[in-house]
């Protein structure tokens, strides 16, 4: 009796999961190589001894065959440069956060908490023009931020709810835009990598979002405030932005809702409105939405431990 045995070194490296490209067993190309190959590596120096176990070349080949279509599938589908419009919206009252100022312009070391989005967008080449939504007044902050970029800037008003505020920023989108990437500047802790992936999933689906699987437990309450049931959380996610919308959708989406006198909560919302599909891509837990002073301590926190991960106004 043969037996194989596979003891694999400790990664160097961390592993994330990939909700896009869920991982079969043995996804890592090496260890189904050696499985199939009938190769054992006895320890962590990974001393290499052969079984005469038969290797399996039709397998092997089927497995080249899989990994060569996942690669081109990957280069086939990218987002091409200068080709999204980024509407930012920092046109809301902070009301909750107790300050004398919209909350997305309290300073986060120093500078104003929007312009942490804003340089992260600015800096990415798929970026072609950032529309701010914003009161006249606070133009200035972002016309002195632009700097070096070769990134457009515009401004829209804000609405009176925030679906407004999206329709303004889109009036003034540029026509020939692939995508519409449509943030909130009160979350400035959103990775370009995060970014990156929504967008291709956006430009593949026609609309995505970043979202977070939900940690907690959530329950439906009445009226009464009463249990009415327990929702399986598994199926339950967090919604963050950016949300990536294909202009022809949020132009269908604007003129049903209008229409219908709607009301929606999110962007991607009035995507489902039309029945159309939007595809939900993992981002990271540390994407907060700064809204209350407590807020505002935990990003500098996260700022203190991911600050390589993060494009900074300033040098901390």
């Amino acid at each position: 009796m043969v037996v194989i045995a596979f003891q694999a070194p400790p990664f160097p490296f961390p592993i994330r999961r990939r909700l896009s490209s869920p991982s079969p067993p043995f996804s890592f190309p090496i260890i189904r190589k050696l499985l199939n190959t009938g190769i054992t590596a006895q320890n962590a120096k990974s001393r290499v001894t052969l079984c005469s176990v038969q290797p399996n070349p039709q397998r092997l080949q089927e497995e080249e065959e899989e990994e060569e279509e996942e690669e081109e599938e990957e280069e086939s589908v990218s987002v091409r440069e200068r080709s999204v419009s980024v509407v930012l919206l920092a046109g809301g009252q902070g009301k909750r956060m107790g300050a004398t100022m919209p909350k997305q312009y309290l300073p986060l070391f120093g500078q104003p908490i929007a312009l942490y989005s804003f340089h992260t967008f600015a800096h990415m080449l798929q970026v072609k023009e950032i529309v701010v939504v914003c009161d006249p007044s606070y133009h200035e902050i972002f016309q002195d931020a632009i700097g070096h970029y070769q990134t457009q800037l515009k401004f829209a008003l804000p609405g009176k709810e925030r679906q407004d505020s999206v329709y303004n920023g889109f009036q003034a989108v540029d026509p020939n835009s692939e995508l519409v990437c449509i943030h909130d500047s009160a979350r400035p802790l959103v990775l370009s990598a995060d970014v990156k992936k929504v967008l291709k999933d956006g430009l593949v689906n026609g609309a995505a979002v970043l979202g977070v699987p939900v940690k907690a437990t959530i329950k439906e309450a009445n009226s009464e405030s009463f249990v009415v049931k327990t929702l399986d959380r598994k199926t339950l996610w967090e919604m963050q932005t950016p949300q990536i919308i294909k202009p022809e959708l949020l132009r269908k989406g604007f003129e049903l809702i209008n229409r219908e006198g709607l009301e929606v909560t999110d962007d991607v919302s009035i995507v489902e409105h039309l029945k159309q599909p939007v595809y939900i891509t993992e981002g990271s837990y540390t994407n907060i939405k700064v809204t209350t002073p407590d807020d505002m301590l935990l990003a500098e926190r996260i700022l203190n431990i991911n600050s390589e991960d993060v494009v900074l106004p300033i040098h901390l």
